[in-house]
């Protein structure tokens, strides 16, 4: 069923999916309303480095996800160019692509399949000794092996994006209600706005759920229409260098040290973002002494120099989890309500597909051909009725 162009949106969470969102929802001529308190601990798009590596994070079986993360990198830069004209502020858009590395003679085995791979999906990428890649990056350590470099796999500031988005809302007029959704509100079969913590009611003929972990627990829906989404715990430090020092390193660098990833990825200024640990902890938000270690640990095998930088901030995120671990995306059983939720690792890498599929739903009443694999009514056992349990 095609939606009304003109109609009024409610869009819930305010991290980069729910306000990318928004500003595509606000371009397409729909009023616009995002219901999110200006902060939430643990919101994933607050603390993520922002990669946008859909090659150097790749899996066997992810095949479909990786896919959709390319075509998803591949908006990036006219995503944020059109961003950047419309408010004048930074993206942080960083496109000197990501080295990936391997520590020992094992890593660089499974990075020799990971190639494999990425060579059948298209995926561009350059075979380098280890001495290659030490003249890209001289900091590397001495020991490592080799690895490749994926040269359209590049990285973004999340918080950066965040601040230039919410600046577009502003321009073009999209109100914002700075309370958590307690409940979406329906009659008659279908959605009729959304209920604040406060008990006021946001009215809307469509509503998006785009709330990361928190989406699942948001009330006055049928059971199985939002499947619930577990919190994924990541730990991420924030390291300066001194003052008048040169990088560190001067692209994204991933590597696998005795088969655990870590990474850093450099941003303007004296910044670098070091992750990030992947633990089945629940809403666990604690920092903790040996996640940090880890990270120190296997950072200081690829890049020594790392010991020596300043501990800015260490910070704890909650990535949502789908049961499925792939995005849900679009319309659902209940008439009016949307999701973009469920995106695991990959929300940042994801924000312009998601963007643009979900305005193409809002408005014409079905996801784009890309996104319908990832259709939120698609069913735990994939089929297209929903029967999330």
């Amino acid at each position: 069923m095609r939606e009304d162009p003109s109609g009024h949106v409610a869009v819930v969470g305010a991290g980069v999916i729910g306000l990318a969102v928004a500003w595509r929802a606000a371009q397409r001529g729909l009023r616009v309303t995002v219901v999110a308190p200006d902060r939430t601990p643990g919101t994933a798009s607050d603390v993520a480095a922002g990669m946008l590596t859909p090659a150097t994070e790749a899996a066997f079986g992810e095949e479909p996800l990786m896919r959709l993360g390319a075509l998803s990198r591949d908006r990036y830069p006219a995503f944020a160019a059109e961003l950047e004209a419309e408010t004048g502020l930074p993206s942080g858009l960083r496109t000197a692509g990501t080295l990936q590395v391997a520590f020992d003679a094992d890593d660089l085995a499974r990075l020799a399949e990971t190639r494999d791979l990425l060579d059948r999906l298209g995926l561009a990428t350059e075979r380098l000794t280890g001495r290659a890649c030490r003249e890209l990056e001289p900091m590397l350590a001495p020991g490592v092996r080799g690895g490749f470099l994926a040269p359209d796999d590049h990285a973004v500031d999340p918080r950066l994006l965040t601040a230039a988005l919410r600046a577009a809302l502003r321009g073009r007029g999209v109100r914002t209600v700075r309370e958590p959704a307690a409940a979406v509100l329906t009659a008659d079969g279908r959605v009729r706005g959304v209920r604040t913590a406060s008990g006021a009611d946001v009215p809307a003929d469509r509503v998006v759920l785009a709330a990361g972990v928190w989406t699942s627990g948001i009330g006055g829906l049928p059971g199985g229409v939002v499947p619930p989404l577990r919190p994924v715990k990541g730990q991420v430090l924030r390291l300066l260098l001194p003052d008048g020092e040169p990088p560190l390193i001067t692209r994204t660098v991933r590597g696998l040290v005795r088969g655990t990833p870590v990474y850093l990825v450099p941003r303007d200024g004296r910044e670098v973002v070091l992750g990030a640990t992947q633990e089945e902890m629940g809403a666990d938000l604690r920092p903790t002494a040996g996640g940090m270690w880890e990270l120190l640990r296997d950072a200081h095998a690829l890049v020594p120099g790392v010991s020596e930088l300043e501990v800015a901030e260490t910070r704890v995120g909650l990535r949502p989890g789908s049961p499925d671990n792939e995005p849900l995306l679009g319309p659902t059983a209940v008439p009016g309500l949307h999701l973009a939720a469920g995106h695991f690792r990959h929300g940042v890498l994801l924000t312009p597909a998601t963007a643009d599929a979900l305005a193409d739903a809002l408005t014409g009443g079905a996801l784009p051909d890309y996104a319908r694999r990832f259709s939120a009514d698609r069913g735990s056992d994939g089929s297209e009725a929903p029967q999330w349990t």
